[in-house]
Order: C-alpha cells, then structure tokens, then sequence
C-alpha cells in the first residue's frame, strides 16, 4: 500500500463541527490501495478549542484507521493577527523534520489550501522526499479576496500571493480543483488543462439515511440553515427574506432555524433582534454527525451566497449544500454561481442573490407546494448525490490521480 499525506490547516476529524472532506477521501482511499494521513493544526478553527495538552507538541490520533497528526498552533480569534501567526506557526511546525519522522515515507504529498502557506509546506516536503506534489484549490487565493473587496488589485499582498500561487501551480504535478470552472481561472495562467483535475466536495452518504416526510397537519413550516456564518454566506439577505414573510399572512407560519457560527454570527443576531424577528431562532453548532437527524426535522433548506458580480464565476462547491441534497428536503438557493447543483438535479428554486423579495415569494411557494412534490424534490437531491458526490467514488478519482502521479515519475 502506498502512502499519501495531506496537509490541510483546517482539516476536521469526525464529530466534529465543520467540514470532514479530507477524513473520509483518506478513509476511502484505503479501498484503492493508499493508506492517507491527515496533518492538521491543533486548534480547531471554528470553535477555537486546542486538541493538544499544554505539554504536548503535537499528537497522532486514529479514527476509522485514518492518523490525524495535529501539529500545535496557537489559540486566535477572528481574522485579524491571531490568525496569520496561527497560519504561519502550522507551515513552521510541519516543516520540522521531527514533526513527521514517525509517520510512514509518502509517496505523493498533498498540500490543500484555504491558506497557500500549506500548500507552500506541502510542496516542500514533496522536494525533500523526492516524490510528487499535488496541490488542492478549495477557493482561489488571491482572486477569491479581492472579489470580495478585501484585497485590492495591484497592492503589494495581492502581487505577492499571484506569485506564490503561480509557483504552486508550477510545481504541482496535478492541480485538484473543488470548482467545476476553476480550469478557467488557471489554464491563462500557463498550466496545461490535463493538470488540473476537478474533485468537488462530497457527502458521507451512510450517515444520511433514506427518509420520508409524514404527512401530518402542522401550523408551522420549518426551514432551515446549518453551517458558517461568515461573509460569503450571504445570510443578511436570508433575514431580509424572513421580515418579509413575518409581514404577510401567508408567511407567518414559516420559522427558520439557523444553526452553527461564525465570525458574523453575532451581528446576524443583532440585525435580527433590530428588525424585530420573531420567526428566526439563532442555534449553536453540532457535530457532523448529528446533523442527519438533525435535517430530518427540516421542511426545506436554504443556502445563498454574495450578490458580488464574477465572485462565482468558476462555480461552487459547498460541504452544506451536498448535505442538504442527501438529506431529501427541498432546497432554495439565491445564487447566480456559474453552477448550481440544485438546479441540475431539480431539487428545489432557485432566486438571484441579493433579492429579498424574491427569496420570501420562493419560500412561500416552496411551504404551498403539495407534500408528494416536496418528496420528488427531495428524492432528486439524493439520487443526485448519490451519482455524483458520494466520497467512496470521489476518493476513487482522487486515487486514480495519484496513481497516475506517481506512474510518470
């Protein structure tokens, strides 16, 4: 069997709250003869909870028989300071030879972003072992930033960060992108298309089982929203969306509930409180594998995104949204991304972003719409998943990746 390592800063263990992408890929992957470990810092990003003891450095804990090796980072909050020195003390640590001297020999390194640092780490460890490096995309650093204004063009950060990426497409042997269009993005930049390979999130589909919807009177429609509560969210909007609803009648039997957390969240809750909000109840986050049952108590999800022209112009990707589709509920996104998996699969409406109103008028369509077509929304959803982002074939193409990766050393 051979041996892969895959860095990603953020990397999620199960149980935990947040995304679990590169545990169950690894988990996968054993069934195609890779046996992965995942190296992550020690401090969980949302919750800001330090894994490791004050004595320890760092420490390797198995689930499912996939290693986790959490390097110690130091404990932040917010985006600011904290966060960079925590980014910068991962790269450091990984690249200690005695961070990794007790794990197996790899023969492909991984190095996934949010953060580019490490990617950085990842392609280096690659030069020091003499074996290929694959770079994982999950957004696209910088351009990502300064779409969303908090970069600006031609600033120093924002030419470094180009360098830096363009260094890391050069070097990888495949470039693993979550966006379906993100090709678009970088074939301009001089990187051959065959090298960038697309491997989009995916959903842990036995955790979700087959259910039905009851058909029972009830004087209350319940939707529901789980995941961050941050910028790109777009959840302002969904509030603006819910005010118009407690000022209709036919919309006040509609409750959200929205659940997790994030560097926004206790704005969205003051916002909330300012309009007056009584149909909007504000939940702390659960592990992922509470979320199943957690979704069967939904009518209906809903997920939107900024109202930022081209911010998702190569498409997206979201962890909550394939959990949504599992979960056989109908579903309304506000999003004019150049994809929408809600749409292909026909599992619920689709509104643009940024629109209130036409996010109230789709929600009160969506809680009028007769059981039976609810339930052939919700089961579109799943079949789609089913065919498309189920992890056990997605780590399979993953596999196929590094083994080709490693046949054209």
């Amino acid at each position: 069997m051979k041996n892969v390592w895959i860095l990603n800063h953020y990397a999620q263990e199960p149980g935990g709250a947040g995304g679990t992408r590169h545990f169950h890929l690894a988990e996968h992957l054993q069934a195609y003869g890779w046996h992965a470990t995942v190296i992550a810092a020690s401090v969980e990003h949302q919750s800001g909870h330090q894994r490791l003891a004050p004595d320890e450095k760092q420490r390797c804990d198995h689930f499912k028989g996939v290693p986790f090796l959490w390097v110690r980072t130091p404990e932040y909050q917010g985006n600011g300071g904290g966060r960079m020195r925590n980014m910068l003390a991962y790269t450091w640590a990984v690249l200690q030879r005695g961070t990794t001297a007790k794990l197996p020999r790899p023969d492909v390194v991984i190095g996934s972003s949010v953060h580019p640092f490490a990617a950085v780490a990842g392609a280096l460890l690659a030069r020091r072992f003499k074996v290929p490096f694959i770079f994982e995309v999950r957004d696209l650093w910088p351009q990502t930033l300064v779409d969303m204004g908090r970069l600006q063009e031609g600033s120093f950060m924002t030419w470094a960060l180009r360098k830096l990426e363009l260094w890391l497409y050069r070097r990888a042997a495949r470039t693993v992108v979550l966006l379906p269009r993100a090709w678009e993005y970088i074939t301009p930049l001089g990187i051959p298309k065959e090298r960038v390979v697309w491997i989009p999130n995916g959903v842990d589909l036995s955790l979700f089982p087959r259910s039905t919807v009851a058909d029972t009177a009830k004087d209350q429609f319940t939707l529901m929203y789980f995941g961050a509560h941050g910028q790109a969210n777009g959840l302002d909007n969904v509030l603006r969306a819910m005010k118009h609803l407690q000022e209709q009648p036919d919309g006040r039997h509609i409750r959200l509930r929205m659940i997790g957390d994030g560097p926004l969240k206790p704005s969205l809750m003051a916002q909330a409180s300012e309009m007056g909000l009584t149909n909007v109840r504000f939940e702390p986050p659960v592990a992922k594998s509470h979320i199943p049952n957690l979704a069967s108590q939904a009518d209906a999800f809903v997920i939107a995104v900024l109202d930022l022209p081209g911010l998702y112009r190569y498409g997206i990707s979201m962890n909550k949204l394939f959990d949504y589709l599992a979960a056989e509920r109908p579903i309304l996104i506000a999003s004019d991304a150049a994809n929408n998996p809600v749409e292909d699969a026909q599992a619920g409406l689709t509104v643009p972003p940024g629109e209130p109103q036409a996010l109230s008028e789709a929600i009160v369509k969506i809680a009028n719409t007769p059981l039976a077509e609810r339930q052939r929304m919700g089961c579109a959803g799943r079949e789609y998943v089913e065919q498309n982002h189920g992890f056990e074939q997605l780590a399979g193409r993953l596999a196929a990746v590094l083994d080709d990766v490693c046949t054209r050393r």
